[in-house]
């Protein structure tokens, strides 16, 4: 492989490494601040009230997590495109715009198995807290 292409992917690839230690990072969050507030909520009369209030930052974690799957899978298409030219038709260029659309799309990525595994397991676990609570 050439320089030019070379460091082409490797400035792609940069980024979609930084998309997935973003998407981890919030994941991490996401668990702590629900956990925070399940335990907070232990220790206070509003306890309904608490674990109502963390729904907010488990669906703020999910469009942000499917945002940065999404930006991981434009610049994968993105790297496959670059794989595949020819040394003298490399141009730096990082626009993702021309893969938008059907699997590159943000509202698949937000659906996605993993994606939904991992927040609706959250959400499951503090209703089951809320109903626990309620009865």
């Amino acid at each position: 492989m050439l320089e030019k292409k070379l460091k082409h992917l490797e400035l792609i690839q940069g980024v979609i490494n930084r998309m997935a230690n973003c998407s981890f990072l919030l994941k991490g969050w996401s668990v702590t601040i629900v956990a925070g507030l399940l335990a907070l909520s232990t220790a206070t009369q509003e306890k309904i009230a608490l674990i109502s209030i963390a729904f907010i930052p488990v669906i703020v974690f999910w469009i942000l997590d499917s945002y940065y799957l999404w930006q991981e899978r434009l610049f994968r298409e993105a790297y496959n495109k670059v794989r595949s030219k020819d040394e003298n038709e490399i141009d730096f260029d990082m626009n993702t715009s021309e893969f938008v659309g059907g699997r590159n799309s943000w509202f698949v990525a937000f659906f996605s198995r993993t994606i939904l595994i991992f927040h609706l397991s959250l959400v499951v676990v503090m209703i089951g807290v809320l109903i626990f609570l309620l009865v």
